[in-house]
C-alpha cells in the first residue's frame, strides 16, 4: 500500500479549506483517509500563523513509514523544516511570450535606450 500525504478539500463554494491527510494513493481526493495531520487555509494572508497548521510528530512518523508528500504538501513541509525543500521547477516555456512579442519588446527596449 503506497501512502500519500496530500490535501483533501473542504469548505464551501469559493471558500476553499484543505485538510492535510495521510491516505492510500488509490483512494479519492476527498474520500477515505488514514489520519488528519494538518490544515491549510488559502483564504488567510501568507504571513498569517494559521494559514498552514501541521502536526510535526505525526508527519515525521508517516514520512518514516514511507509516505510520499505531494508537491504542494512537500513545499509546506520544507517551509516548516520537517523535510527538505523540493527543487524549484522552472516555469513552462509555453507561457513565455511568443516570437513577435519578444521582437516588439526588444525593439521597444532599443528605442528607449536610444532616447536616453
Amino acid at each position: 500500500m503506497s501512502l500519500k500525504i496530500r490535501l483533501a478539500r473542504a469548505g464551501a463554494k469559493k471558500r476553499p479549506y484543505y485538510h492535510i491527510v495521510v491516505a492510500d494513493s488509490r483512494s479519492p481526493r476527498d474520500g477515505r483517509f488514514i489520519e488528519k495531520v494538518g490544515a491549510y487555509n488559502p483564504m488567510l494572508p501568507s504571513e498569517h500563523a494559521d494559514r498552514v497548521r501541521l502536526t510535526a510528530e505525526r508527519i515525521t512518523h508517516w514520512l518514516s513509514q514511507g509516505a510520499q508528500p505531494t508537491d504542494r504538501v512537500a513545499r509546506f513541509l520544507g517551509n516548516a523544516g520537517l523535510a527538505e525543500k523540493p527543487a524549484f521547477r522552472e516555469q513552462p516555456k509555453k507561457s513565455a511570450p511568443k516570437k513577435r512579442a519578444q521582437e516588439r519588446a526588444a525593439a521597444a527596449a532599443k528605442a528607449a535606450e536610444a532616447a536616453a
